[in-house]
Formats: structure tokens, C-alpha cells, sequence
């Protein structure tokens, strides 16, 4: 009877250490169909999160891209299932019962709830004045997204759905919510390429435009001193927001939930009766909500969905659209002081920053200036196509989404 028993039990706990054997990631790796993906898109994780720790590339939302990602990616988590998501459409009849913590937290980004609370944090922490006193440079940070149209045209030709070229465009603009928000309704598909191209691109901002704005300007043009801005009125900046609110929203509905977000963080800062609101959603906020961004972003990054030729695509696309960007603001500033006397020219290089990388593009255009003369300080004025691009890209995305969407 004591031996059955010892048997009975043998037979147990083999059956349990088979089952446990079983159910670990590295079974589950050499069972899956998917082959060596995973492993590859682990080491990618791995390649991001030291861009973000070592050379701060970005490193508020690539390290949590990055994480994300390398979640997603582990055999046998379960967190993600882009089967609950597929065709862009939430599966909720399957969802309750098989869905893991990233798949709710990605109803954030599906949903649109997460760039326009970004947007509302970005707007708080905006100063519009710049482009307040000067309004031209709204035309410099409508110039710029050139990069995002023109992308859009070449994705269509080389192949791409209509959805898909507008999201891959939109990387032009170099605003990370935008492009998620986009891409997130037009085509959910490829957020995770999108996403990593977008902010890798922004990283490398320094890397990037220096080189094209010395190309298509002279010594001269980089050493034009520009008259110091008039001071804006408070009365000017309380309208400002909700002006630019209500004939943004009355022309492109479709544009109205990223603008209105950016301009109601914007009215907060500016109207000093809700200090409290102001600081909570630059900081508390604006942390928690990058944080949950960031990570499902980077959890869309699967193996099936990223290593493939579009995402090779997307990458060159990326680039592409950024460098058109960035010599369109430079062109059009070129162009506008062919009819305006010596006096009031504009510095060719404050045109660079009209794509809404905050504050890194207008920093670059003022240290590319200094290099030819140290003497000129073109930060406030390079701000004006600085914020000038972030509304211009948000107009961008909801032009898109209006038709395509």
C-alpha cells in the first residue's frame, strides 16, 4: 500500500513539474510558430532602453516604449493581445475574459484619451507669446509640415493604404501625441513602428537639422539679427487660447479634440485664477499619463507587427518627412525676406523649428545662429515657429483624419 502510494505520488509530482515545465516562457518560445521574433524584439527593447538611459535620447517616453515592449514581447506574460484589437476594432466580446493588464491600459490609446491629456499638459507648459507678437511665424510652422503632405504622397506610391500614408506621415511633424493619436485612429496597425520612429526622430533633433539648415542658408543669412519681440499683453494671452479654440474647431471639427486639449492646458497657465490645475496637470498628471502611454505604445511593437519591410519603410519615410520638414520652415523664411526690407529680414534658421519638437528644434536654431555669431540670441524668435508647428501638426492630423478617416 506504501509503494502504490509512493507511486501514486511519483506519478503527482512528475505530472505537476511537466505542467510547470510547461507553462514557462521558454517552452512556450520553442512551441510558438513565431520562431525567434520575440527573442529579436527583446533585444531591440534592450537596445532602446540604452538609448534612452545612456544617451538620453527621448528618455521620458522611449525607456517606457521601450519597456513596454519588452513586456509585450515575453513568451507566456500574456499582458498584450493584439488579437482583441486586430482589423482596429476592439474585440469587448472576448476582451473581459482574455485580455491582460497592457490591453486595458491600451484602451488609453485607442480610445484617444491619452494624447490629448498629453496635450493638455504640453499646453499648460506652452508659451504662445513669441507667436503672439510676431504672427508670421505661424506661416513658418505651417510651412513646415510640408514634411507630413509630401510623405503622405510618396507612402501612396510606394504602396501604402491611404491610412497607413497618412500615419507615416504624420512622423513629419515631429510631435510624438500627434502621431499616436493619428495612428491610433487611422491605422493601429503600425503604431508601433510609428511611434519608435516618431520620437526616435526627435531625439535626434541636434543630429538632424544642423546639417540641412547650414546646406540651404549662407553665412549671411545665419548671422541676420532679428528686432526684440513687443511684449504681449495678458489680454492677448487669455483670447489667444480660446480664439484660436473656436476658429480651428468651426473649420476642422475633426482637429478639435487635439486643439482644444493643447489650448485649454494653454488658458489654465495663462488666466492665474487655477494655478493648482496649471502645476497638477504639468507634473502629476502629465508623469502618470506618459507613463501608461508610453508603455502600451511600445507593448503594439510585436513581432509580427515590427520586424517586416513596411517597418524598414517607415523608418526611411520617417526620416524623409522630418528633413522635408525642417527645409520647408527654412525655404518659406528665405522666401518671405524677398519682400521685406533689410531692417525686418527674418533668420532663415528659426524656419528649422516651425516642426514642433518643444523646445529642442527653437534650441537648435539658436545654436546654429551663435556658431556665425555669437552675439545673436534667436531662442524667443525660433519659439514662435516652435509652437506655431505644434498647433500646425495637430491641423495636419485632423486635415487626415477628415478625409481619410
Amino acid at each position: 500500500m506504501l509503494t502504490l502510494l509512493t507511486t501514486e505520488a511519483a506519478v503527482s509530482f512528475a505530472d505537476k513539474m511537466d505542467k510547470f515545465v510547461d507553462s514557462t516562457g521558454i517552452a512556450k518560445l520553442l512551441a510558438d510558430g513565431s520562431g525567434w521574433g520575440p527573442v529579436v524584439m527583446i533585444f531591440v527593447a534592450f537596445f532602446l532602453l540604452y538609448l534612452a538611459i545612456k544617451h538620453k535620447f527621448e528618455p521620458l517616453l522611449l525607456f517606457t516604449i521601450a519597456f513596454g515592449m519588452l513586456l509585450a514581447n515575453l513568451p507566456g506574460a500574456e499582458l498584450y493581445h493584439t488579437s482583441l484589437f486586430a482589423g482596429g476594432h476592439i474585440d469587448w466580446q472576448n476582451f473581459y475574459g482574455t485580455a491582460g493588464l497592457l490591453d486595458y491600459l491600451y484602451l488609453g490609446v485607442k480610445l484617444g484619451i491619452y494624447p490629448c491629456l498629453i496635450f493638455i499638459g504640453v499646453g499648460a507648459m506652452t508659451d504662445f507669446g513669441p507667436l503672439i507678437a510676431n504672427p508670421k511665424s505661424f506661416l513658418l510652422g505651417a510651412a513646415a509640415q510640408i514634411g507630413i503632405f509630401a510623405t503622405f504622397i510618396g507612402a501612396c506610391w510606394l504602396g501604402f493604404s491611404d491610412e497607413a500614408a497618412g500615419s507615416i506621415g504624420i512622423i513629419g511633424g515631429a510631435d510624438g501625441p500627434t502621431a499616436i493619436y493619428l495612428t491610433s485612429k487611422l491605422c493601429p496597425d503600425l503604431l508601433g513602428p510609428i511611434a519608435v520612429a516618431a520620437y526616435s526622430y526627435m531625439a535626434l533633433v541636434p543630429v538632424i537639422q544642423p546639417p540641412i539648415m547650414r546646406a540651404l542658408t549662407s553665412k549671411k543669412e545665419r548671422s541676420i539679427k532679428m528686432k526684440t519681440l513687443r511684449t504681449v499683453s495678458k489680454k492677448e494671452r487669455i483670447l489667444f487660447p480660446v480664439v484660436l479654440t473656436v476658429v480651428i474647431a468651426l473649420i476642422l471639427p475633426s482637429a478639435a479634440p487635439l486643439i482644444g486639449c493643447l489650448m485649454l492646458g494653454n488658458l489654465m497657465k495663462e488666466c492665474g485664477v487655477v494655478d493648482r490645475l496649471s502645476k497638477t496637470v504639468q507634473n502629476e498628471m502629465m508623469n502618470i499619463v506618459v507613463i501608461f502611454l508610453g508603455v502600451t505604445v511600445g507593448a503594439t511593437a510585436t513581432a509580427e507587427s515590427f520586424l517586416n519591410v513596411s517597418t524598414l519603410k517607415i523608418l526611411l519615410m520617417g526620416i524623409i518627412a522630418f528633413c522635408l520638414g525642417t527645409a520647408g520652415g527654412v525655404l518659406l523664411a528665405k522666401f518671405m525676406n524677398l519682400f521685406v526690407k533689410d531692417e525686418n529680414k527674418i533668420n532663415p534658421l528659426i524656419g528649422a523649428a516651425g516642426v514642433s519638437a518643444v523646445p529642442m528644434a527653437a534650441r537648435v536654431a539658436q545654436t546654429v545662429g551663435q556658431e556665425e555669431n555669437p552675439s545673436n540670441f534667436l531662442l524667443m524668435h525660433a519659439m514662435g515657429p516652435n509652437v506655431a508647428g505644434v498647433v500646425g501638426s495637430a491641423v495636419a492630423a485632423g486635415m487626415l483624419m477628415a478625409f481619410l478617416g
